[in-house]
């Protein structure tokens, strides 16, 4: 396991949700770095599928001009 470094940082947060999250025992900075990395993941995503979406389109145009390659060793 590697050892990632921790930082503190600080965040404005609505007052019910921070309220009730205590209430209900959820650790905020698990909760929040849980959240940030999720929003990583789904930007990360987006901007892929648009740096990408040239070739993307051109592998599309190519299946169906010329259908999937190596179609017949298919089994379904």
């Amino acid at each position: 396991m590697t050892h990632r470094t921790r930082r503190s940082t600080s965040m404005t947060l609505d007052g019910d949700v921070l309220d009730e999250a205590r209430r209900l025992g959820i650790n905020i900075s698990q909760a929040a770095e849980g959240g940030l990395v999720s929003a990583i993941r789904a930007e990360r995503a987006r901007v892929w599928k648009e740096e990408n979406a040239g070739a993307i389109d051109d592998y599309n145009a190519f299946v169906e001009a010329n259908g999937v390659l190596l179609s017949r060793f298919r089994k379904f």
